[in-house]
């Protein structure tokens, strides 16, 4: 298969305080969302300067992507879009253009199967196409890789490097708290989402040999009246003290990539502030990020697209994820509920 380009897809964020509301505007486009919780959402980020670590963390994924493939190969340049800020994904797709790009790989900066986090993406990117028109360059997109053996290695060590930072006198009974972001059970009732959450849980704790453990879900963001994933962190957590679960516990945000927003918010200032109000220790483990089997993971996924009989690597029982989704796969909500 012949490519000549890799393209980059991410969520985008705000970098300074006038850039907020815009993108928030942007990320809640035809959502009914009341105006006090964009509000809310927004000191979030007011919170750190109204910036947003996303766009800096893809940037440095990109940096470390384009060294590996300079040395190992194959050598395509790298484009970056995003859906909901500069730059934006018709920005770039037109740049491409420009530059000749006709076919392109995508990789999507998101593990997990569900609307949000994989077809929503593939519809961003075919509006994109839209807006540039004839010549815009195809792009396919590259398997989510929940189970790839990169993606859960590199979790592993960030998971135990986290466990060994556990002060001592707290390690009798410590709980990995898995947390993902919760979506509308609706959404997810269409999608793999929590399948392939407990699959990852599973093959983090059994790779450390470690058996108390939960799954959780952070961010929701719909409607009080909405079934959303539950339990929600903050809950969890004060059910873990009231129950005596655990002598600490180690958050590990499995659902994200990167420390975005919804990691160093939710999780660093608001679960922190519970715990240490609780006198439950906790630690956070660092996401994947720029981990070198993680980059060295999105390079065999190229290859093996290049490839096509290349071997696709997958642990646990659910194997490697069809390069190209069912046509109904992952409905949205409204859709999956049959509204």
């Amino acid at each position: 298969m012949n490519y000549d380009a890799i393209l980059v897809v991410s969520f985008g964020g705000p970098e300074s305080k006038e850039e907020v509301i815009p993108f928030l505007e942007n990320v809640l486009r035809g959502r009914n969302v009341p105006l006090e919780r964009v509000l809310a959402v927004a000191e979030h980020y007011y919170h750190f300067e109204g910036r947003s670590p996303i766009n800096q963390q893809t940037r440095e994924l990109i940096a470390a992507l384009d060294a590996e493939l300079e040395r190992n190969g194959p050598k395509l340049p790298i484009y970056w879009g995003n859906r909901n800020w500069h730059p934006l994904l018709a920005e770039t797709l037109r740049k491409m253009k420009q530059d000749g790009i006709q076919r392109a790989l995508g990789f999507v900066t998101s593990a997990y199967s569900s609307y949000s986090g994989c077809r929503q993406y593939r519809e961003d990117i075919a509006r994109a196409q839209g807006e540039v028109g004839p010549g815009a360059p195809e792009v396919d997109k590259l398997r989510v890789f929940f189970n790839h053996p990169g993606f859960i290695e590199a979790t592993v060590e960030r998971l135990r490097d986290a466990l060994l930072a556990v002060p001592a006198e707290a390690q009798s009974n410590v709980q990995i708290v898995y947390t993902a972001h919760s979506i509308p059970v609706s959404m997810a009732s269409g999608s793999d989402y929590v399948k392939q959450l407990e699959e990852v849980r599973s093959l983090v704790s059994g790779a450390l040999g470690h058996k108390n453990d939960a799954l959780v879900y952070q961010s929701r963001s719909g409607a009080p009246g909405q079934p959303w994933l539950e339990p929600d962190i903050l809950d969890y957590l004060r059910q873990a003290k009231a129950g005596n679960l655990a002598s600490a516990v180690v958050l590990a945000p499995i659902g994200f990539i990167s420390d975005h927003m919804e990691v160093l918010y939710d999780l660093d200032v608001e679960a922190r502030q519970v715990c240490d109000s609780l006198g439950l220790p906790m630690t956070r483990a660092k996401t994947v990020g720029v981990h070198p089997k993680f980059v060295g993971m999105i390079r065999e996924l190229i290859l093996e697209r290049m490839h096509p009989g290349s071997e696709r690597r997958a642990l646990g029982s659910m194997g490697a994820r069809a390069d190209v989704c069912a046509e109904g796969c992952c409905p949205g909500k409204a859709a999956a509920s049959g509204q």
